[in-house]
């Protein structure tokens, strides 16, 4: 390398071409790198501050988290109000606000399949303390439009902003959305005004697609389960039905005929907000057979006629329960091992290595906020938790949740707090508000700092594999993915351990992360004699229902760690009808004999590994660099 930098140093003309194509190649290779090291793992970082409080959060780019709130006199500034959206870098710490226009106060938001962000819904436009404006069409304090639909393409160049579409047919405020196997969105329920629970003189008990298939469609179980029907839980499920929870009550529903199937009540608690169990659907895997187990835990065991703002709500005691459905298999729920305490808000976060983060929420009350006799300030909800803890489903039952070695944030997340999965591994963690308008001197003030919580894997030297794809088909030709011996941890029969996971880390908002699945690409492996070994990876199976189409982060896993995530583009990028193609026969998985002294390699022969790794990435550095120069 010294060569390139000294001058009386010479080269060839053919090896410095010869050097700079291959550094260009191996920079194109799309492999990931290591991340920078967290000062200690199991443990929450601050890392920044969100502008905005961070009702509502998605990752948008492998750099970029969009920060959405609702209107209020946050201090920062944009084009003559207060700003109520943000974008925040992982790589810098910094945060840049956003001009979104309407009332996005508990509204909703998916994926498009063309990688295009869709926020649907919020509030009327509202003045001081959330009182209704005079006018709804912008003014000041803060000029806030009525809740609508706006989109938002991100970027990583500083410039993306969010943009206003059509209106909407209906007023929704806590709609859920989630996106469809043919890259459309669906979107459910809400109401009209917004209140603690819902009514039937507000409620909006009917389903819409975006792209418009037509006027809303009329759903049962939204219309049957007053007043607890807000935000209802959906989850596209491989057989491209719907499950819908809300109240007590589940169906699934088949979107094309508009039939709801009834399937089995919540038992224990109610689930859906403001009860505010978190809820997540399962890994997807060759082992499972791509089938969707969908798991509730905590929320609030309150009768259908005690939902009202006129009893201690704050005090009573949030559930433990867990429960698990199965619904293409099954129509009933079965108990999972409970939550060791009792738990409402309480979000669960999908990782890469298929273990489930719960973080966030209190011991009591519920998701809300009011100016009753009974609040604390104006929350809702009293004790918060600042330990999280881990859910291992292959764990022994009985034994699949652990707070051993956890520690513990000192700020309290409740009511409007998310998090989100980041590329490196690492949760972003953001929010909480349950005040009327910002008031940083309540008990529980509104939030602007931002944490990361960096898993017991986050400072493992991470898999750097070669020849990740940037965009995944369903079905097709399978791809290779080289892994050196560093990779596999000095030990070639590590490749037995190593999977490919494709994650998309959803919509965060009131306890849910709309969208957020984690599906296993089917594999096989050939072990080489010199210790390193490829992955033979089929595409995505041949069903878009069982990863809909859109962005999501690709992750290779070795001995449970997880490389950095890549971005990569599932399906076609349209929203349109997806192509299935026929799956390729993986070759038959093997380790080639091992040439002596390397079965297993450390010390000092690891460290020559590792010396190796670190020239291939010079090699990458200068490649690059050289051939923009000199090509």
């Amino acid at each position: 390398m010294l060569l390139l930098v000294y001058p009386k140093q010479t080269v060839s003309a053919l090896a410095f071409c010869l050097l700079c194509a291959a550094g260009y190649v191996l920079a194109a290779s799309n492999a990931p790198g290591q991340p920078k090291r967290a000062v200690k793992v199991n443990a929450f970082e601050l890392v920044g501050n969100s502008i905005a409080s961070g009702q509502q959060v998605f990752l948008g780019t492998e750099d970029k988290v969009y920060i959405i709130d609702k209107a209020e006199n946050n201090p920062t500034q944009i084009n003559g109000h207060p700003a109520w959206a943000a974008e925040w870098s992982a790589s810098s710490k910094q945060t840049r606000p956003m001009d979104v226009i309407t009332n996005t106060f508990c509204a909703g938001g998916s994926v498009l399949g063309n990688g295009t962000w869709l926020n649907v819904g919020g509030n009327q436009a509202v003045t001081y303390g959330g009182a209704t404006a005079a006018s709804q069409l912008g003014g000041a304090p803060y000029n806030d439009l009525d809740g609508g639909q706006s989109m938002l393409n991100p970027c990583d160049s500083g410039d993306c902003n969010w943009f206003l579409v059509a209106p909407m047919t209906t007023r929704r405020w806590y709609p859920t959305l989630t996106t469809l196997q043919d890259g459309s969105i669906i979107i459910v329920g809400g109401c009209t005004f917004g209140d603690y629970v819902n009514s039937a003189g507000q409620s909006n008990p009917t389903y819409e697609f975006f792209p418009s298939r037509g006027p809303p469609i009329l759903s049962p179980i939204i219309q049957n389960t007053l007043p607890v029907n807000l935000y209802p839980l959906i989850w596209v499920l491989p057989s491209g039905k719907l499950f819908i929870q809300s109240g007590w009550k589940t169906v699934l529903l088949d979107m094309d005929k508009n039939i709801e199937t009834p399937l089995q009540d919540m038992p224990d608690a109610v689930r859906v907000y403001p009860a505010s169990a978190g809820n997540t659907m399962l890994p997807l895997t060759p082992d499972n057979n791509y089938t969707a187990s969908i798991m509730f835990c905590g929320g609030s065991n309150i009768s259908t006629e005690r939902w009202t703002q006129k009893w201690d709500i704050p005090h009573w005691p949030a559930s433990t329960s867990c429960v698990q459905i199965t619904p293409d298999q099954s129509p009933n729920y079965v108990e999972l091992d409970p939550l060791p305490e009792g738990r409402t808000m309480g979000n669960l976060i999908l990782l890469p290595d298929g273990r489930v983060l719960c973080l966030n929420g209190a011991k009591t009350g519920t998701a809300g906020y009011g100016n009753n006799n009974f609040t604390i300030g104006q929350s809702y909800a009293d004790q918060p938790h600042f330990t999280p803890l881990m859910y291992d489903p292959k764990a022994p039952a009985t034994k699949r949740w652990s707070l051993d070695g956890f520690s513990s944030t000192i700020i309290p997340r409740m009511y409007h707090s998310t998090a989100t999965l980041l590329p490196d591994g690492s949760v972003f963690v953001a929010g909480s508000n349950p005040n009327s308008d910002v008031n940083t001197t309540a008990p529980y003030p509104t939030e602007y700092r931002i944490e990361r919580f960096y898993p017991s894997y986050y400072n493992q030297r991470r898999p750097e594999p070669q020849g990740l794809p940037n965009q995944l088909s369903y079905g097709g030709s399978y791809f290779n993915v080289s892994l050196t011996l560093a990779d596999l941890f000095g030990n070639v029969d590590s490749i037995q351990t190593a999977k490919v996971i494709v994650m998309r880390t959803g919509f965060s908002t009131h306890t849910m992360n709309m969208g957020m699945r984690s599906v296993q690409l089917q594999s096989s492996f050939t072990g080489n004699s010199d210790g390193s070994a490829v992955l033979h990876v089929n595409q995505l199976p041949p069903n878009a229902a069982i990863m809909p189409p859109g962005p999501a982060l690709l992750f290779v896993v070795v001995n449970g760690v997880p490389s950095i995530g890549i971005q990569v583009m599932c399906g076609s990028g349209k929203i349109e009808n997806q192509s299935t193609l026929p799956v390729q026969n993986l070759p038959t998985s093997g380790i080639n004999s091992q040439k002596t002294g390397q079965q297993q390699v450390s010390g000092t022969s690891f460290l020559s590994h590792s010396a190796k790794n670190w020239l291939v990435f010079m090699m990458k550095y200068v490649g690059a660099v050289s051939a923009i120069l000199f090509l």
